[in-house]
């Protein structure tokens, strides 16, 4: 043992000894490091991926990060992915931030291809001490409490049961902010849709959820008891949406709770799957009819929701109207697009069922136009519209309003993980699992839903500006043309022509 004690003592030793009591600091600092930085993760509000996954769902945002760097030599471009890039994902990130969406060095739009977009700037833009707000609008004239409203963006049917508690109340509170309505959906009236305040517009599917009677039949009492709320504005009888044409709405099992069931009138713990229509409308008499009887009971202005396929019916729908008068018209009608959103549909429908918003639009509205019904009937465009060009094109065909779910969505959270369907969103927007809800903060989002819809407005009244006119629903079809196979440009009316030929 004497042996060892000079090399016991000697340097070499104490140099280890000391470089051992460094690396357990070392490892006992990183340890309270990464606990610290899991508490922080757990407790805050502002991000949900982190608030669910501590730790791990910091990679989300470094990878995030270094992919501006790297995409370009391994992964997507920015305007690859689908059904939303990252370039519109970013757009509105941004805007439901609050954030600087400006942009550099040039864009990375392709201005190429067919079907693009472009707005004729004029060479006297509207100056912004010449600039108004959106003209006021009223729906439902015929009423007896007509619906009036100066905005242009709303949030488009999503409803409860589709996506969670928390995502309803921080739409109906963003709603409220922003001045917007929020559609309920075909999932019936929560009182999470009423928590914020907002204006709301209650969706009535071919289940007719919250107003039904157990044979699924309209209830009259409950039509009317949903009335009575004063948030509920208008009502939309919806006959077909974008992704499930001819399909009626799916809400898997494992998301019928307790309280969704009551709220639906349905049982729970069973999957629900709705009639693919009405089961009593079978021709524009009886869709008549439908609306009538919804608007006479309630007061309030009724629309109806399709997406476009076939386009005969409407000559038949709208002769009809010209027959019994203005009054028995619809007050709205919301347009979907063959690629709108849903949690749950099938691929054949999804895929291949429909026409796009950008070729049934121009038609819808030249129909309208054809009968003398333009002024009469307001007209709500739906669709992957979540950018202000988006909505400025919708503008210039001549929608009245532009709806979107997803844009919202997206101010939400959603990071666009396709998992609505599976109970297992990652973001908490589209889950009834407790533990992934707590990531989605109602108080933090209900402001990103907010900022979402005015920042849409302001780069929509930008674009209004640039093209000399003083608010956006000034806009026309000829202030934008469209690229052709040839790679030249025409104006909008020459190439809905065109497209129809």
């Amino acid at each position: 043992m004497e042996s060892l004690l000079p090399l016991i003592e000697g340097p070499v030793f104490k140099g280890l000894i000391l470089l051992a009591g460094l690396f357990i600091l070392f490892l006992g600092t990183g340890f309270l490091l990464l606990l610290s930085m899991a508490i922080v993760d757990r407790i805050q509000t502002k991000q949900a991926i982190r608030r669910n996954f501590p730790l791990v769902g910091r990679f989300r945002y470094l990878f995030e990060k270094m992919g501006e760097f790297f995409r370009q030599y391994f992964f997507a471009l920015d305007r690859e992915e689908m059904p939303f890039n990252r370039a519109q994902r970013s757009w509105a990130y941004r805007a439901a931030k609050n954030l600087d969406n400006t942009v550099a060095f040039g864009s990375t739009k392709d201005i190429k291809p067919e079907g693009t977009i472009l707005f004729v700037n004029c060479p006297y833009p509207t100056l912004d001490s010449e600039a108004m707000s959106p003209s006021q609008l009223v729906v439902g004239p015929y009423c007896r409490t007509p619906y009036h409203t100066d905005k242009v963006l709303h949030i488009s049917g999503m409803s409860y049961g589709a996506i969670s508690k928390p995502a309803v109340i921080a739409l109906s509170k963003g709603a409220a902010m922003a001045g917007c309505w929020l559609n309920t959906g075909e999932g019936g009236l929560s009182p999470y849709h009423l928590s914020g305040g907002a204006d709301l517009v209650f969706q009535i599917g071919t289940a007719k959820y919250g107003v039904r009677h157990q044979d699924g039949s309209l209830n009259p009492d409950a039509l009317r008891e949903i009335a009575r709320h004063e948030q509920v504005r208008m009502f939309e009888v919806k006959l077909s949406q974008g992704a499930k044409p001819g399909k009626g709405g799916i809400l898997p099992a494992e998301k019928v709770t307790e309280e969704i069931a009551r709220i639906r009138g349905i049982e729970a713990g069973k999957a629900s799957i709705s009639p693919n229509r009405h089961v009593e409308v079978t021709d524009e008499i009886s869709l008549l009819q439908l609306v009538q009887q919804v608007r006479e009971i309630t007061g309030k202005p009724v629309g109806i929701k399709f997406v476009l396929g076939a386009w005969a019916w409407l000559d038949d729908l709208f002769s009809e109207v010209s027959h019994r008068g203005l009054e028995s018209a619809p007050d709205f009608i919301s347009l979907d697009s063959a690629d709108g959103g849903t949690g749950a549909a099938p691929m054949s429908l999804m895929d291949d069922v429909g026409m796009s918003v950008r070729e049934s639009l121009p038609f819808l509205v030249d129909k309208l136009e054809e009968y003398g019904l333009r002024e009469r009937i307001k007209v709500i465009a739906s669709g992957k519209l979540i950018t202000p060009s988006d909505i400025a094109w919708a503008l210039c065909i001549g929608a009245d309003f532009v709806v979107s779910a997803r844009g919202f969505m997206f101010a939400l959270g959603c990071i666009q993980a396709m998992q609505c369907n599976k109970n297992t969103c990652p973001s908490g927007v589209a889950t009834h699992d407790k533990r992934l809800q707590r990531g989605l903060v109602p108080k933090e989002k209900a402001m990103r839903v907010a900022n979402y819809q005015m920042n849409m407005e302001k780069e929509l009244g930008i674009i209004a500006h640039s093209c000399g006119v003083k608010e956006p629903r000034r806009l026309k079809r000829y202030h934008a043309r469209v690229v052709t196979k040839g790679g030249q440009s025409v104006p909008l009316d020459e190439w809905h022509t065109q497209s129809i030929n």
